[in-house]
């Protein structure tokens, strides 16, 4: 899915966006999918068994219909003999009189399939309808004789309808009259069980569809939701890092402005004072020469004497800037050169320890690192109190860590921090930056920095050895 959504060349929002969307709508696609199903097996069941439950309604009136005929002439068939024609011709009559309905009837066939009562289709009477088949295939007269012949049953096939002259279908009930070889039956047309069927299967897909619709609605109000959430939270985003962007564009100008304002100190405090000794000193050396003063030489002597301590001052401020120890041997000879100047310069004891690196770190790991140890120095120097410092300088399997120890008074409150939280809070940047930690513990007995960058800011033993000067 990620590499999908990095071919697309999608920003950052949108892939946020289609992640939060895509499996909210196969969700709601498999909600749909399972509801449908469920809701069609369902309903399925229910109307085969209402199909059921109407056509054993409609066999029971059937067999009622054709149980209230017999009964109507029972006492005519009872007592006459299988070959009493006149008895049997009284029956059909009244057979052929029991008309209900639109299109109810009586009909009967004798077992060799000859049409004797048919009040709706007179066209049959008298005919010999063995073989007959509806529109579908289905054989009539001879099941209907079957039937009969064991007894009674229930047959389903399609027959004109009189009230509208179309086939539809219809269920018969046939009853055997043995001793005279009869198959006396009616039917009832069962298309309006059909209509309520098909009514209700409509019903469920309407009902399906509308759940779709709910689905579908619930779906779209849900990414509209994600939308909007996701629109806010980017636009809250973008408004805190516009914020956090213009704090620190301000505090790198501030920054810009303590180091020039720093240098500006250096120069003006430092170089600048021991030029104008120079200047002096020379100045008097040529009043001495053009007077024949045999001081003369002294005065040069005090003048170079100056000049090589402004060469000194220069250096030193270069090697705050960028210490060319840094780039030419490495981040364990830059730290130690710190430690021991900071040792001429203020006089506190100072210890520095480190490893061989099987490992070179890179630049950034070497950059970060260095002021952090810069700037750890100089709060130790400005505020700490501190007469012994340690600084430590190793490698390991998770990566490199920096720890700087003093004896100090430790960090006092944040009310009373002032601009040493500034330093602190660029120490936390450069490791934040690089992905790395900072751990700050401090008491009244001193304060411990500890900078961890990770494995993956120490470049491989090959590139560590293209360069054997660097020893981390």
């Amino acid at each position: 899915m990620r590499a999908i959504l990095d071919r697309l060349h999608l920003s950052y929002g949108q892939k946020l966006f289609l992640l939060a969307s895509l499996p909210l709508i196969f969700a709601a696609a498999a909600i749909a999918v399972v509801v449908a199903w469920q809701s069609r097996e369902m309903a399925d069941r229910e109307i085969r068994a209402l199909e059921i439950q109407l056509i054993e309604t409609k066999k029971a009136e059937l067999r009622n219909y054709v149980t209230q005929a017999r009964n109507g002439f029972y006492f005519i068939y009872g007592g006459a003999a299988p070959d009493d024609e006149a008895s049997k011709r009284e029956v059909a009559q009244i057979l052929a009189a029991m008309i209900y309905g639109e299109d109810g009837s009586f009909f009967v066939y004798d077992y060799d399939g000859v049409n004797l009562v048919s009040p709706r289709h007179t066209e049959l009477i008298g005919g010999d309808w063995t073989g007959m088949t509806d529109s579908e295939g289905t054989p009539i007269t001879d099941r209907l004789i079957e039937l009969a012949r064991a007894g009674s049953g229930y047959h389903s096939y399609l027959w004109p309808k009189p009230s509208t002259g179309e086939e539809a279908r219809m269920i018969t009930f046939v009853l055997g009259f043995q001793d005279w070889q009869w198959a006396v039956g009616t039917g009832v047309w069962i298309d309006d069980i059909v209509d309520q069927v098909a009514l209700a299967r409509a019903g469920v897909e309407e009902r399906v569809r509308q759940t779709f619709l709910y689905i579908s609605g619930i779906t779209l109000a849900a990414l509209l939701t994600v939308f909007l959430s996701g629109l806010v939270m980017n636009l809250r985003e973008r408004r805190l890092a516009d914020a956090k962007l213009k704090e620190l564009t301000q505090r790198v100008f501030d920054a810009q402005e303590e180091e020039r304002g720093r240098v500006a100190r250096e120069l003006h405090d430092g170089i600048s004072q021991i030029l104008v000794g120079v200047k002096y000193a020379l100045d008097i050396a040529k009043r001495r020469v053009t007077t024949g003063d045999p001081r003369a030489a002294e005065a040069l002597e005090r003048g170079q004497g100056n000049l090589s301590g402004a060469i000194q001052e220069v250096r030193r401020i270069s090697r705050d800037l960028r210490p060319g120890v840094l780039d030419d041997l490495g981040l364990g000879p830059a730290i130690k050169a710190l430690v021991d100047d900071f040792t001429t310069r203020t006089g506190i004891e100072a210890s520095f320890e480190t490893v061989v690196f099987r490992n070179r770190i890179d630049q950034e790991g070497r950059i970060a690192l260095y002021r952090i140890a810069q700037e750890a120095l100089t709060n130790i120097e400005r505020h700490s109190e501190a007469t012994r410092v340690d600084v430590d300088l190793r490698g390991h399997r998770k990566g490199c860590t920096l720890r700087i120890s003093d004896n100090g008074s430790g960090i006092p409150p944040a009310p009373q921090e002032g601009r040493r939280g500034i330093g602190l809070r660029n120490m936390q940047e450069r490791m934040d930056q690089l992905g790395g930690a900072l751990r700050v513990l401090s008491s009244r007995h001193g304060t411990v920095i500890e900078a961890q960058i990770p494995l993956s800011h120490l470049l491989p033993p090959e590139e560590g050895r293209s360069q054997p000067k660097a020893s981390a």
